[in-house]
């Protein structure tokens, strides 16, 4: 390449030598604000490409120059990647290894050459929120939203942290930015609904699980489960809110989803008799039970009749459920059951003694010893009620979840404990049946 250039550099000092033989006469050059000078047509054509020619030299001086400095610049920022893709390397192993001081000493080292680096910022703070120190890791989580605000791992982990602080309000905020950013995004949703749930807002979560429900493609009916819920949920805050038309219209509406739900056919039946609409409320509960077969409607039916004082039909209800289930013994015993809340110790005392050794529960020797008592057989009475304290039992009625068999003294919409809906049925002698 030097040696072309110094060809053509030649070849331009031969021109101009044919120039100087042909033009020797001399010329005048007035310098802007300065004299007026004499000189050779040759040696002006020299001069201004002796002035060109340094011109264009300084030009690819500073081309070659700045190439030379970007250069140097992109091997030092190659070796500064280099040092970072190596320490980061060591400290995601140090993680993997449960090494945490480590991986935060490699981490750390990065941050010295780049203070920059979100995703050591992001792993340093994961290591403060596993040691549970919540502030340092606000801090580095808070210097990696600073440097990036749309950076939707920055944000879940502030929504983390501020979660685990228990402050929800600042936890709803960053989940809305991420919302902002990315509106179908199922994590997000997901956390912002169980907040919703901790926090009772039934109407918005009705909002949230109609977006995840239109968004989610595998779990459709699970989700529709969960609408349900919420729906029952709403419908009874409206109810204990006094806002009975609106607790009837949802529930009617659950029921249309769901005919099987049978907390809400309970739920709408309390709305009517609230509403003094007794008749109704028996004749819903009844045909639910035709339906469904779910002996917490017949308790339900026996309790809410028992206050309308129909003790007839109440016994109906009971022996047209024997007489399509024959076999089934639970129902004796609440038809027995029934009687002695209806006064009528005879009839209870005969379907009692019946079923003895039948239903082994505490329920049922308590209540065929009181039986006993009142018809002055002491001896027997004695010896059930004896029977019934070897349980260790309560001698209530009791209710038992079929997801995770918690039990209870009375009737749950929700377990409280698995926190499912619609689990809870009447256990008798140990055995839960739906």
């Amino acid at each position: 390449m030097g040696k072309v250039v110094i060809l053509i550099f030649l070849l331009i000092l031969g021109v101009l030598g044919l120039f100087a033989l042909e033009n020797r006469e001399a010329m005048n050059i007035k310098i802007p604000f300065g004299d007026n000078y004499e000189i050779s047509k040759a040696a002006f054509l020299i001069l201004s490409s002796t002035i060109g020619a340094l011109i264009i030299l300084m030009i690819f001086f500073v081309r070659d120059s700045k190439k030379a400095i970007d250069n140097l610049k992109s091997v030092k920022r190659h070796k500064q990647e280099e040092k970072i893709l190596q320490y980061y390397t060591m400290g995601l192993n140090a993680i993997l290894a449960q090494k945490d001081e480590e991986a935060k000493g490699s981490l750390k080292n990065i941050l010295k050459i780049d203070s920059g680096h979100i995703e050591s910022l992001l792993r340093l703070g994961d290591i403060a929120m596993k040691e549970m120190d919540y502030k340092t890791a606000l801090e580095y989580y808070r210097k990696s939203y600073d440097l990036s605000r749309s950076n939707l791992q920055t944000l879940l982990s502030l929504a983390d942290v501020y979660e685990k602080m228990e402050l929800n309000d600042d936890v709803l905020r960053y989940l809305d930015e991420i919302l902002a950013l990315d509106p179908d995004n199922l994590t997000a949703l997901y956390r912002k609904r169980s907040i919703f749930e901790k926090k009772q807002r039934w109407d918005d979560l009705l909002t949230i699980q109609m977006f995840i429900i239109n968004l989610q493609r595998y779990e459709k009916e699970k989700e529709q489960q969960r609408m349900i819920a919420y729906k029952y949920e709403y419908a009874r805050a409206a109810m204990q809110n006094g806002e009975f038309d609106e607790a009837r219209k949802v529930f009617k509406s659950l029921l249309k989803m769901d005919s099987g739900f049978i907390p809400a056919y309970i739920e709408l039946a309390d709305v009517l008799s609230r509403e003094g609409e007794f008749q109704a409320a028996a004749n819903l509960l009844e045909n639910a039970y035709e339906e469904l077969k779910s002996i917490v409607l017949l308790l339900k039916i026996e309790d809410l009749l028992i206050n309308t004082g129909e003790s007839g039909r109440i016994i109906r209800a009971y022996k047209d459920a024997i007489l399509k289930n024959p076999n089934d013994n639970r129902l004796k015993f609440l038809l027995g059951r029934a009687y002695s809340r209806l006064d009528k110790s005879l009839e209870s005392l005969e379907i009692l003694e019946s079923l003895n050794n039948v239903i082994p529960s505490p329920e049922f020797y308590v209540l065929r010893g009181e039986l006993y008592l009142e018809q002055n057989q002491n001896l027997k009475a004695l010896e059930d009620l004896k029977k019934a304290l070897a349980l260790h039992k309560s001698s209530q009625m009791i209710y038992s979840c079929l997801k995770c068999g918690k039990k209870s003294y009375e009737w749950l919409g929700r377990c409280d404990n698995c926190m499912e809906y619609n689990t809870y049925s009447v256990d008798i002698n140990g055995i839960t049946k739906s």
